[in-house]
């Protein structure tokens, strides 16, 4: 929930359910519930294809600042080469709006263009070798309606996902993040109704990729068990097996919750981090944290380590976390800045990333 200028502007589950078939859905090995010493994915986002992008879903495609050097943006392609090679990071997420990879055209088929300009980040990451997250930033909404409640219909949302999985099904390490943080969504149970419509059509290309399921509240970890969780167990593959779909959650660490203050107030473990893996355990699912961060402070720096322990910690239902962000932010004037800057051959992390992206318990 990162009410910014430019936001204004990720298993299969080894204890699954009997399946149907022999076909093993995500792709990317997760692991079991059990103990484990660190989660098996760390990493940032790479903002910059959601610029432009309001909380109401709304999206100015001429705003959007390519983390590409190609397009005339930052070295996004640069900075993910240096997270895996210097810090070993392993997945990103790279948020993009809806309008964008449709010309604005709902229920359209996806822009050759548009996409292919997109693409050249995907691959990019790709090339890394990391997992790569398509992650749809319009927050449940199209132009301040939402999905399935007046909005955009399910039929529409599983086209735009049906095209992608066909375009990327192929590719093991591509994560489906279906929707970045829904929010103030009437009813939870006609959202678990639309994420199925999605999880459905998706697999019904033949897609295994694994899907992320984002719940309302801005998919806040601390609401999830409560609000948004019972609804969102509802939604299976088409053998009626879970595998390869796991929870997608944000939490931030300031006073309001709203990852706008440079300073930390919370390491949300008591409140949200906790709750949400017994929740998870008792269900016998797992999560994935894909926003997260503060300030470049001393205060985010002590707080923020210590969430990202416990999570490493609780890795058998946490299977990651990915922080917010690098990509097309300014390192010096961005209050969540996770931008590297490089000098010649060289990167220097901003002081969280240093403190706090390890993949230790």
């Amino acid at each position: 929930m990162k009410i910014t200028l430019a936001s204004t502007i990720l298993a299969s589950v080894a204890y699954a359910a009997p399946q149907l078939d022999s076909r093993a859905y995500g792709n990317a090995i997760h692991g079991s519930l059990s103990k484990r010493a660190g989660v098996q994915y760390f990493g940032v986002n790479i903002a910059g294809f959601d610029f432009g992008c309001a909380t109401t879903g709304t999206c100015n495609t001429s705003a959007i600042y390519p983390p590409l050097p190609a397009l005339g943006g930052p070295d996004g392609p640069g900075q993910m080469a240096h997270f895996v090679n210097d810090d070993s990071m392993n997945i990103f997420r790279l948020p993009v709006g809806w309008q964008y990879l449709v010309a604005n055209q709902l229920g359209g088929t996806l822009d050759a263009t548009n996409v292919a300009n997109y693409d050249k980040l995907v691959q990019a990451c790709l090339g890394t070798g990391a997992s790569c997250i398509i992650d749809i930033h319009n927050y449940a909404r199209w132009n301040g309606a939402i999905i399935g409640q007046g909005g955009p219909t399910n039929e529409q949302f599983a086209s735009l996902w049906s095209q992608l999985a066909t375009k990327y099904g192929s590719e093991p390490k591509i994560f489906f993040g279906l929707m970045n943080e829904p929010h103030d969504v009437p009813d939870i149970n006609l959202w678990a109704d639309s994420v199925q419509a999605v999880v459905t059509a998706i697999r019904n290309t033949g897609a295994e990729n694994t899907i992320l399921i984002p719940g309302n509240d801005w998919t806040s970890a601390q609401a999830f068990p409560t609000n948004s969780g019972p609804a969102l167990l509802s939604v299976v593959n088409p053998d009626n097996s879970t595998d390869g779909l796991i929870f997608d959650v944000h939490k931030y660490s300031d006073s309001d919750n709203s990852g706008t203050h440079t300073d930390c107030t919370t390491n949300n473990i008591a409140t949200a981090f906790s709750p949400l893996a017994d929740w998870l355990r008792s269900n016998g699912r797992q999560a994935i944290n894909t926003e997260m961060g503060g300030g470049n402070t001393a205060s985010c720096e002590t707080l923020i380590c210590q969430q990202v322990q416990f999570v490493n910690q609780n890795a058998d239902v946490y299977i990651g976390y990915v922080g917010w962000s690098a990509g097309s932010f300014s390192p010096t004037t961005y209050e969540l800045s996770e931008v590297p800057t490089n000098n010649g051959n060289t990167w220097t992390d901003s002081a969280l990333v240093q403190a706090c992206f390890t993949n230790t318990a």
